[in-house]
């Protein structure tokens, strides 16, 4: 510190240090110079300086992690006066170090690692560890917790494919009990429909749905919430098409449960004069699929013991072994110009799906020359379901998908579509579905990995007439964010996914949507235990 005193005593200036001037000037006359003024001010320099002094030195000391009382003023204070920015929320280097470098081994039955935070904290509090071992710890805790996650979700993923794909008691019930009455009465062997409705079946000027499957009481609840909400039944045909097994129960079904005056007509494929003709491509494609799909999984013992898959990864793997996938009555869509030739329009609808409203109108909608009216299913405020585009459904890894198709083009929907049978007839779809399938095949399965809808999307490219989202509300059979007032805003409504409401496994909130249209006082429905 250096005290001047100018020549004609008007001036006194202390220089704290070097290169710091003029920080205190005593102003003087020039006749009397007030010393006691001058040493007030040396003492004030001298404080402030040593204050100073101790804020720097508790910062540099305690570091940027603690706080004393007096340190947390200088962490305040310091930033603005000597310019420094400081993280007060910045975690030590140390323990990101550790957490992103250090080896954890894999954690043995009756280790000594954490099972849960509170057990974390108290050993952490206990043992007042070092950064390092902090680190050690969380890690080891975190990667244990995360490999149960993994088995337990492997676990649901297993008995989720276990009860979606496994025949409930009271379905195969049901089945067996038509199929005895069919046999035993003959008001259960009623033609269907009566032969003065016959000539329905191929009247254009009447609404004509499809329906293929071999469940009996999806069947039931699809012809009843169709024939219920349509504010003209009488103009209703339903057009059940059936595998011969369950041919003799279905019919026994709706002979005892007509749904008059909507027409009502049950045919198997066997009874199709095309179906039974020669060749029949999606037959034979269903052959190699099936035989190149129980090579190419394994089966899910096989999927399951992969410890480096992803669970979401095995989920799908497991979805692709699902019967539904191998089942004719999920490919039989794609010949429909074929199985009704009279026919210029249809609606095809899955037996996952209930009718809420009047579904006429969409006859009067102009598809614009496209064959296929369908929900689009990558706009909408349900991000999770209708997120879907090209990329989530095709390999586009592979080239022949990539030089062929854009990943961000936006999907469609199967479960309720209008089809221009008339403008079907002009494309070439049905040859180009079973070409890529067969591509598919050659390629080991690596083009996509399940279902139909895939094959169809690239079928249908360019076919697509997109239609108001009213029509066809999805995702009720693999998320449960749908509330039942949502649901009850659309058209048609669709469980797609494993949790199909005639299952255990259904949501509790919207199953109540289904079985409305079934009648638990029916003798068979009661017979086989079968509940709301």
């Amino acid at each position: 510190m250096q005290l001047q005193i100018s020549p004609s005593m008007r001036h006194v200036t202390v220089l704290p240090g070097k290169g710091v001037r003029d920080f205190i000037k005593v102003k003087g006359t020039s006749r009397k110079l007030s010393y006691k003024m001058v040493f007030y001010s040396l003492l004030f320099v001298t404080f402030l300086l040593r204050f100073v002094f101790v804020l720097m030195a508790m910062d540099t000391i305690e570091g940027e992690t603690e706080c004393s009382s007096l340190g947390c003023v200088g962490k305040k204070l310091g930033p603005r006066i000597w310019g420094r920015r400081l993280e007060s929320t910045k975690v030590p280097e140390e323990i990101y170090r550790v957490l992103e470098e250090g080896k954890i081994e894999e954690p043995e039955r009756g280790s000594d690692i954490p099972q849960t935070l509170e057990d974390f904290i108290a050993e952490m509090k206990s043992n007042r560890s070092d950064a390092k071992t902090f680190a050690l710890r969380l890690k080891a805790m975190v990667s244990l917790l995360e490999q149960r996650t993994r088995t337990a979700k492997i676990q649901e993923y297993l008995y989720r494919h276990v009860a979606s794909t496994s025949i409930p008691k009271q379905l195969y019930c049901l089945a067996l009990k038509l199929a005895q009455e069919h046999s035993t009465n003959s008001g259960a062997r009623l033609r269907l429909p009566a032969p003065e409705r016959v000539p329905a079946l191929v009247d254009p000027s009447l609404h004509h749905f499809v329906l293929a499957t071999d469940n009996v009481l999806a069947a039931a609840v699809v012809a009843a919430s169709l024939v219920a909400n349509s504010v003209q039944p009488s103009s209703v045909v339903l057009h059940v098409i059936t595998d011969r097994k369950t041919h003799a129960p279905m019919q026994a079904w709706f002979s005892l449960h007509p749904l008059e005056p909507a027409v009502v007509e049950v045919k198997g494929l066997h009874h199709f004069d095309w179906f039974t003709r020669g060749r029949v491509p999606v037959m034979e494609a269903m052959e190699k699929d099936r035989a190149a799909r129980s090579q190419f999984r394994g089966g899910s013992s096989a999927i399951i013991a992969d410890g480096s898959e992803k669970p979401v990864v095995v989920a799908a793997k497991l979805q692709a072994l699902s019967p539904k996938y191998q089942s004719v009555m999920n490919h039989i869509r794609i010949h429909l110009p074929e199985l009704f030739p009279r026919l210029n329009k249809v609606v095809f609808l899955d037996d996952d799906v209930v009718i809420q409203s009047d579904l006429s109108p969409l006859w009067d909608i102009d598809l614009q020359g496209k064959v296929n009216g369908a929900v689009e299913t990558c706009r909408g405020s349900d991000k999770f379901v209708m997120s879907k585009r090209f990329k989530n459904y095709l390999n586009f890894s592979h080239p022949l998908i990539s030089e062929s198709f854009d990943p961000n083009e936006c999907a469609w929907a199967y479960g309720m579509n209008i089809f221009d049978l008339d403008a079907w007839r002009k494309t070439n779809i049905s040859l180009t579905y079973h070409h890529w399938l067969r591509k598919n095949l050659k390629s080991d399965l690596s083009l996509w990995q399940l279902g139909t809808l895939p094959p169809g999307l690239i079928a249908f490219h360019g076919h697509v007439h997109i239609i108001d989202p009213y029509w066809h509300m999805l995702g009720l059979g693999y998320q449960e964010n749908t509330t039942i007032a949502d649901a009850e805003k659309a058209a048609v409504i669709h469980f797609n996914g494993r949790a199909k409401p005639w299952l255990d496994i259904a949501f509790p909130q919207v199953r109540p949507l289904w079985t409305k249209y079934l009648n638990f006082s029916d003798k068979f429905i009661r017979g086989c235990n079968i509940r709301a």
